[in-house]
């Protein structure tokens, strides 16, 4: 097969606000649920162990004009909550059974409590997340949360999730990350032959089609990809970074990529890839999921470090894991958690001698000009740093 149709099919789920998958998911079957979560990171392996879909909600993006969500929130503030509220208040959300809203920022959490009061009926919580990594305290904390977040899951089952479903869920889960990491390691290998805005949509498909069918997309994907003969770019090697919430116009990864970059890391869609290796699949597992956030995940602008010898160092690897040349720092517009983080990684980047370049964007950017320049710009930079 060709990556031709399945990443017409990616598009046209991206393409989607109206979530007719998800819709007619919830419809073949009775009794079915949809559970809706922002992006960052959720334990998407409860979900579907209680017989669920996971549903990433992640704005209504640069398709979607913003009228009644304006009403709810101060302009001085990213896009993401403003354009939520309008999917929800459209009814274009109306056929989700629960939200969930993990611990990114202070804007997520007002999310939370704006949804509560908008739609009383609907249940919703605020998924808060450990930022002490000792398994007595941080460990302790989000168990509980674990079990809290299992609970009302099993209301909404109305029936009790075994610990035999959630292994099986978090076995599929472990087999869906490993084709995500193969799927990221041929674009570092091989960018050419995985594009960039082809990788994005893949990853986005993994917000809404069930966790079987998603692994099945990325193995067609890899199979079909690897075998396509695609031209070959003296393109400069990037990271982009900055992007793990407030998702990117597709057209900024176009332009990135057209502007001479190839994009060999990032960190858009982390949900799909937040642990770093496989769960756990014996024993406890909540415990096992637990222990896998405490020490085993991804680091972010929104994930708390403890250590200041080691902040921004996460970048310093992606760039030598990857063979980038440059970063490319692309933050939502009042995006708190990238914003205040990016002079300290500005200055990782300086002391390790690693180019870089900063910009802005939100998601209903409309105008990737000057971006295309500028990355053009830093782009050829890097090849005469690389000459001199």
């Amino acid at each position: 097969m060709a990556t031709e149709p399945l990443i017409a099919f990616c598009q046209s789920l991206f393409d989607d606000l109206d979530f007719a998958y998800a819709r007619q998911w919830k419809a073949a079957s009775r009794g079915r649920r949809v559970v809706g979560y922002m992006p960052f990171y959720v334990p998407r392996e409860l979900i579907h162990a209680a017989g669920a879909l996971p549903l990433g909600v992640l704005g209504g993006g640069d398709q979607l004009e913003v009228i009644q969500g304006d009403a709810y929130y101060q302009s001085y503030i990213c896009r993401i909550p403003r354009s939520t509220i309008e999917l929800a208040l459209s009814g274009r959300l109306d056929f989700v059974d629960a939200m969930l809203f993990p611990s990114i920022c202070d804007v997520i959490r007002n999310l939370s409590g704006m949804w509560k009061l908008m739609f009383p009926k609907v249940k919703s919580r605020y998924f808060d997340l450990p930022q002490n990594y000792r398994d007595d305290v941080g460990g302790a904390f989000y168990i509980e949360e674990l079990h809290e977040l299992k609970r009302m899951l099993e209301e909404l089952k109305e029936g009790e999730i075994g610990a035999e479903e959630i292994r099986a869920s978090i076995a599929l889960y472990n087999e869906n990350r490993r084709l995500v990491r193969a799927v990221y390691a041929l674009r570092a290998k091989e960018p050419w032959k995985a594009p960039s805005a082809e990788v994005y949509l893949l990853m986005r498909a993994g917000m809404i089609l069930p966790v079987e069918e998603h692994s099945r997309l990325l193995r067609e994907y890899l199979e079909a990809a690897g075998a396509e003969d695609r031209p070959r770019r003296d393109n400069s090697r990037v990271v982009v970074v900055g992007a793990f919430c407030e998702q990117p116009p597709l057209n900024l990864i176009k332009s990135i990529e057209l502007s001479g970059c190839y994009i060999v890391d990032d960190d858009f869609m982390l949900v799909n890839r937040w642990e770093k290796a496989d769960v756990p699949e014996e024993g406890d597992p909540l415990y096992a999921l637990a222990l896998s956030y405490l020490h085993n995940s991804g680091d972010t602008s929104a994930k708390y470090e403890p250590d200041p010898e080691k902040k921004g160092l996460y970048l310093v690897e992606a760039v030598k894991r990857s063979g980038a040349e440059g970063v490319i720092m692309a933050m939502p517009s009042f995006c708190d958690p990238a914003l205040l983080e990016r002079p300290m990684l500005q200055a990782v980047l300086a002391r390790h001698g690693i180019p870089y370049i900063a910009f802005k964007y939100a998601e209903n950017s409309g105008q990737m000009q000057p971006i295309r320049e500028q990355a053009g710009t830093f782009a050829d930079s890097i090849k005469l740093w690389s000459e001199g």
